[in-house]
């Protein structure tokens, strides 16, 4: 079979590809063959829409263009003939004239590190071009499926609500209320003086949108479509052939030719299975425009659609239809809308079709259960003529008298309407509300016999609780004839659970959450029928209990709606001075435009390599023997790098780069095959063989490093005389909570690019890490260089939070000892399942405390135990453990403190730094021992949170003195703007009406030490050069990674300057022009780079003063000019040797930090008790900023750090298995928040300015403190959950660990579905996953 040409267009250019290749996705192809970079690689699942792009399609016979967004990562290049493809660069640029999608998210601050910022604006992008004035649910429903690390989301949406119709308001008016007249809970929100502060951004200042200067749909592409003959179009690839028919009949040929091929349209399916599974297809079909595949037609007794359409379509077939139909017979469409709305992200909707999705037959499908018992038919086709099967259980199980041949094709589904007094009901509970698979789902119908409430008919099918989809067929046949009352909701609740039933082992896990999600399910749907039999005959059925009515009504769910109080510059500042105004991120139109260069978007080098790592698939065990032949006979593998070659320079500090003997982990790092290509490297890798042995013990959680004593290191601090004090107090309690790990997920995974410069053994390190001195170090060691020979570049980062220094210099050191021994370039880009499972996260922690108080809540004795999972190596566990000790009382002052912490040593991938470094562990065991003691003495937590705080001047449990005045500050005013009492009441008053949902509200104090420990650690170095046009070139040791820290650095030298921003540049930072930086992170990277920065300029104003006074009008060019002129230095290094600390562990004192960052948060959250799903109503946060450089970019800090502190306490879930393997290995597996989990209002606010002498400006590092402010979620969700279990009589203590994730929400809620459910008996079973 002949290969034909590809032709397809990107950004208005014809793209003719001769000998396309059909393995290849759209990504690769943009990136590396067309250079457009602009579209990121974040997943290659298709979960984080990094690589979202816009497809239009044209369609001859309605003459329409359909614009979508797809994921560039899923999208076979070959699928594209004649289409548009739009890529963020195509859409304007710094060079052209920008969209105004790119001009507002930048001016709105909704980027900072940028990574996702490309994505965000081509989903927004493909949203305008349907909708140009968007409503606020079409704009949600459009980021869905769009993941951010930084911003939390919320300067997001600010930027896309300019292009809704009422852009201000929140275009919900519920209860008759809008959000400007009045707050939640109808409760007026905002005092008098509150909006003082100016806005971040101006509106008026923005560029239309104008839809006329969109690119056209090419009129070429219409006329090859309405022109050209159909006809099957074939591309042969080294090993797969893909066949796009073009009309019905030639599909039928293709599926006869070839019955095994899968039939493709959006490659939602079949290409994660390629990607992650190693399925391999010889063939592919994927048909294209076939009219008949696309139907949509309504007849007398329901509707059919077409197996092509996409699941966006049938939602808006739905939608349409649900519209102009009666209720009673649009009852299945509504509950397969319901799940439409929530299934997958926008991208994945609009690639996935109807009939992809039903045969492609997934465990969790969320429309199957729900078209099976809505009776549906499956429409088929083959060359032997039509058929129709009827979409059962048969079908879903791939009975084979029940499911397609090999040579049928699915055509099209129909959907019967519902009839009167019939009802049909989905469900579903998944880890996200939004974009997440469900754990279970479920689809439910009854049919009553007419005017009666006997059961005619009954259908139940659940997702997720098995191999395939499982029917309760059994159970429905034994209650028909039955009456629709409580009675036969209980016989119905035990006959379902013996029906399907789910071994303790199950894949999956959550066994019993599962179990109590199939009855509550059974219940919610039991209310919903009668609630609507109640509706259709209010005299012969009874109403429900009011108190019921909530288990109905999704979660609290209104428009976003926001207030900001930031700080107001003051009146006598100069005009152009631009500290503390709220400036836009430097690079913030280049993140928007696709033109910032991250270390992956550098062009190829010549001749350059591709490194790709083998890891260990054991946890604990001694290597027997590496077999590398086969993977060296592949074609393009240039060589295999093991521990043998590195012989004498293996290791650096306590870290081994590559096994020798023995693995300590499942990710450890075996060997590295170095190829000519990406894909070669990779086919290579999974080619070496290894043989191990397995070795005992094998340890990974902190019970069982306890158990086998397998610690590290440990410390102590201690003040008061705790013993004795214990036998002064009223009360002793202990208690313990466990807190889980979390994933960085920064958006760009792991990455560098080494280049040999081929003299003097110099090599230049291109990479993306927090630490490039560091990284120099372990390249020069390795390759037995001097640091001067070893470059190390680093011009952004995307996204790092502590994650990319130990692991990232490993990586590098074997990087460029591969480049170095080849003599060529070489680049390692992993991938985002390998960032996962090699580097590690935030320690896992179980924390154990025995407190002594007085009956008013006075907490005067305190004995903690602090124990941490470090994984494999120390890596940086000890002085995170110490960090957390030092930083454990959070705002309190326990007057007699004991607090001891160890690491333990597990065979997990070792655990590194991460934003807050031991704090936000540290602080909730701090906070769960309130909580007890609060409970223990019958008072609000709020009341034992402010009786035991600081007050006034005081000193820590490590001696140091502190001024604990804006603490109380931050306390009082949250008080007040979150109307804290008023809601108290409210919140009761709520959950004495709702049995089924509760309400909870929290408020935590935060006080938060910033300092580097040691003077060493807190020294900088800078660089400034004026050159004679009056331009300003600033280099300093800090690294750029989304927190801003070059924006303020510009703002600093633009003050100490009176130079205009615009004058100042900064490239990178490099060692080659600040040597010996210390690591980026701490919060303290703008305060101490700026305080060098400041240092340089006033060296040089210094030296040019007596320019400057002679010619006080001047400009900077001929100051500059002059200064030449006599021979003066327009260079200076400016340096700034650190804050003054250090602490003694001996003595268990010292003087660690700088200052303290003080800040309160209340949270308000519903929980519904049958499911466990949860939504954040309202969130009010005040933080002590001391005086801001730059309000914008600090509260898009705060604001960024809560909601990454919120993933951490109530999604973000690592799943191990009992060996030690990490499940959860990407955004489909593991869940970060996303737009659906942010707080409807969020009001943030900033204390007035206060005066602090030593840092810069008076400001105050907030790039960390804000996450512990996320745990206000998790003690919001206690406290529901408590009302819960007051309500069902349940008393004693209440032990929850972190995340609270919906299953152990809904296990804490315990009433008579949980007693309900069979329980396995430990050790009767090997359980999926074991809790790490």
């Amino acid at each position: 079979m002949d290969s034909q040409e590809l032709l397809f267009f990107v950004n208005g250019r014809k793209v003719i590809e001769k000998n396309v290749d059909p393995e290849m996705m759209l990504l690769p192809y943009l990136r590396k063959k067309l250079r457009l970079t602009g579209t990121k690689y974040g997943c290659g699942s298709g979960g984080c829409g990094a690589c979202t792009v816009m497809v239009s399609r044209y369609n001859p016979s309605t003459k329409a263009v359909r614009h979508h967004p797809v994921n560039a990562c899923l999208t076979p290049i070959c699928s594209l003939y004649g289409t548009a493809v739009t890529t963020v660069e195509g859409i304007g640029s710094t060079r052209t004239r920008l969209h105004p999608i790119q001009e507002r998210i930048a001016k709105c601050h909704g980027t900072q590190c940028g990574f996702c910022t490309p994505g965000m604006v081509m989903s927004m992008y493909a949203l305008l071009r349907n909708h140009p004035e968007p409503t606020l649910d079409q704009l949600t429903d459009a980021l869905s499926g769009n993941l951010c690390r930084c911003t939390g989301y919320r300067p997001i949406i600010d930027a896309c609500k300019t292009f809704c119709k009422a852009s201000g308001c929140c275009q919900g008016k519920e209860n008759g209320v809008c959000c400007s007249d009045g707050g939640v809970n109808g409760l007026a929100e905002l005092q008098d003086g509150d909006e003082t502060s100016p806005e971040l951004f101006s509106e008026e200042e923005f560029l239309p949108l104008d839809p006329t200067q969109e690119l056209i749909f090419p009129p070429e592409l219409m006329l090859m479509a309405e022109k050209q003959p159909p006809k099957t179009r074939v591309f042969c690839g080294d090993r797969m052939t893909w066949i796009s028919p073009v009309t019905l009949k030639e599909l039928l040929e293709a599926k006869f030719k070839y019955p095994q091929a899968p039939i493709v349209m959006g490659n939602t399916s079949v290409g994660p299975e390629v990607k992650f599974k190693g399925v391999f297809h010889p063939a592919i079909i994927s048909p294209d425009r076939i009219e008949e595949l696309g139907v949509i037609s309504q007849a007398c007794d329901g509707l059919t659609l077409g197996a092509g359409l996409s699941l966006d379509q049938v939602k808006h077939v739905l939608a349409d239809v649900v519209q102009k139909l009666p209720e009673e017979k649009t009852q299945t469409y509504r509950a397969l809308l319901k799940h439409l709305r929530t299934l997958a992200g926008s991208q994945i909707r609009n690639m996935a079709s109807l009939g992809g999705h039903i045969v492609s037959r997934h465990l969790d499908s969320d429309l199957n259960p729900l078209l099976a018992v809505g009776n549906c038919t499956l429409n088929l086709l083959s060359k032997d003529g039509e058929r129709q099967i009827p979409l059962s259980e048969q079908f879903l199980r791939k009975c084979p008298d029940a499911d397609l041949k090999p040579q049928e094709v699915l055509v099209s589904v129909s959907i019967p309407y519902s009839r009167k007094w019939e009802f049909v009901s989905a469900f579903r509970q998944a880890q996200r509300q939004q974009n997440a698979l469900a754990i279970v789902n479920s689809g439910m119908r009854v049919l009553f016999r007419e005017g009666g409430d006997l059961i005619k008919e009954l259908s139940i099918l659940y997702g997720g609780v098995g191999p395939t989809t499982v029917s309760a067929t059994n159970s429905c046949q034994r209650l028909i004839g039955r009456p629709w009352n409580e009675e036969m909701l209980d016989t119905a609740c035990r006959l379902v659970l013996d029906e399907v039933t789910l071994p303790g082992s199950a894949p999956g896990g959550k066994v019993e959450f599962k179990r109590t999600l199939i009855i509550s399910f059974l219940f919610k749907f039991y209310l919903e029928v009668s609630q609507s039999l109640k509706r259709m005959d209010p005299a012969h059925y009874p109403s429900l209990a009011d108190r019921y009515e909530s288990a109905l009504e999704d979660l609290h769910s209104k428009h976003h709606w926001r207030t900001l109080t930031h700080q107001n510059v003051d009146p006598m500042q100069l005009p152009q001075d631009p500290i503390g105004r709220p400036i836009m991120h430097l690079s913030g139109i280049k993140h928007a435009t696709g033109e910032a260069i991250y270390c992956d978007d550098m062009p190829a080098v010549d001749q350059e390599l591709f490194l790709t790592f083998v890891t260990s698939s054991r946890a604990h065990a001694r290597i027997v023997s590496i077999d590398l032949s086969e993977a060296l006979s592949l074609p393009g593998v240039v060589d295999i790098i093991t521990a043998d070659h590195l012989q004498g320079v293996n290791t650096f500090a306590t870290e081994t780069f590559l096994a020798t003997d023995e693995v300590h982990c499942i990710g450890h790092l075996v060997c590295a095959v170095i190829a000519e290509s990406e894909t070669q490297a990779k086919q290579a890798a999974k080619q070496v063989k290894i043989v191990y042995q397995d070795l005992k013990p094998l340890i990974l959680t902190i019970e069982e490093a306890i158990q086998h004593k397998s610690f590290e290191s440990e410390r102590k601090l201690e003040c008061g005389n705790v013993d004795e004090a214990f036998q002064k107090v009223d009360q002793i309690l202990e208690g313990e909570i466990y807190i889980g790990g979390q994933e960085h997920f920064y958006m760009e995974t792991q990455s560098m690019l080494v280049v040999p410069k081929g003299e003097d053994g110099e090599i230049d390190v291109y990479v993306s890490t927090q630490f490039p001195k560091y990284i120099q170090d372990v390249v020069a060691s390795t390759l037995k260089l001097s640091a001067n020979k070893v470059m190390c570049h680093v011009r952004r980062v995307g996204g790092a939070f502590g994650g990319k220094v130990g692991k990232t210099s490993i990586l590098a050191a074997i990087t460029a000892f591969a480049a170095s021994k080849h003599g060529r370039a070489v680049r390692c880009i992993l991938e985002r399942g390998e960032d996962m499972l090699i580097t590690g996260g935030r320690h896992p922690y179980l924390g154990k405390y025995k407190a002594g108080f007085m009956n008013d809540g006075r907490i005067l004795a305190l004995d903690v135990e602090h124990y941490s999972n470090g994984g494999s190596s120390v890596d940086e566990s000890l002085w995170v453990l110490e960090w957390g000790l030092l930083k454990m009382e959070n705002a309190y002052k326990f007057p007699n403190l004991r607090c001891w912490g160890t690491v333990c040593r597990t065979n997990l991938p070792s655990n590194t730094a991460f934003r807050g470094f031991g704090f936000p562990q540290a602080g909730l065991i701090t906070e769960a021992c309130i909580t007890d003691v609060a409970v223990q003495c019958g008072l609000s937590p709020e009341q034992v949170r402010a009786i035991n705080m600081y007050k006034q001047i005081d000193i820590t449990h490590y001696k140091q003195e502190l001024s604990a005045k804006p603490l109380a500050e931050c306390w009082r005013e949250c008080m007040a703007k979150s109307s804290y009492s008023l809601r108290k009441t409210a919140v009761e008053r709520f959950n004495a009406e709702n049995s089924w949902k509760k309400r909870g509200l929290a408020m935590i104090p935060l006080k938060f030490p910033v300092g580097t420990g040691l003077l060493a650690l807190g020294q900088a170095a800078a660089l400034v050069h004026i050159y004679l046009d009056g331009s300003a070139l600033v280099t300093h040791g800090g690294i750029e990674m989304g927190q801003g820290v070059h924006t303020k650095i510009i703002q600093v030298v633009s003050r100490e300057l009176r130079m205009p921003m615009s004058s100042v540049h900064l490239r990178e930072t490099s060692t080659e022009t600040v040597p010996n930086t210390n690591a980026s992170g701490g919060s303290v990277v703008a305060d101490l780079n700026g305080l060098a920065v400041k240092d340089a300029c006033q060296t040089l104003l210094k030296r040019l003063e007596p320019i400057i006074s002679k010619n006080p009008r001047g400009t900077w060019k001929d100051w500059a000019q002059t200064a030449f002129d006599q021979s003066i230095s327009l260079s200076a290094v400016g340096y700034f040797r650190g804050y003054e600390s250090d602490m003694n562990w001996e003595k268990g004192e010292g003087h660690p930090f700088e200052y303290f960052v003080y800040g309160a948060a209340c949270s308000e959250v519903e929980i519904d008790c049958l499911t466990g799903a949860h939504k954040n109503i309202r969130t009010d946060i005040v933080m002590d900023v001391g005086r801001s450089i730059n309000p914008a970019i600090d509260i898009g800090q705060v604001e960024g750090a809560f909601i990454q502190g919120m993933g951490l306490y109530t999604i973000e879930e690592l799943s191990y298995s009992p060996q030690g393997m990490l499940y959860s290995r990407g955004p489909n597996q593991y869940k970060i928040p996303a737009i659906c989990d942010i707080p409807t209002e969020l009001h943030v606010s900033f204390l007035p300015p206060s005066e602090h002498s030593n840092t810069l400006y008076s400001s105050k590092g907030l790039g960390e403190s804000g996450l512990f402010l996320g745990c206000s979620v998790f003690f919001a969700i206690h406290d529901a959950v408590r009302a819960a279990r007051q309500e069902r009589g349940i008393s004693g203590p209440l032990k929850l660990r972190s995340p609270l994730t919906p299953e152990r929400i809904r296990m804490a809620c315990e009433d008579k579905f949980t007693k309900m459910i069979p329980r396995d008996k430990p050790g009767s079973y090997v359980p999926w996953n074991v809790p790490v």
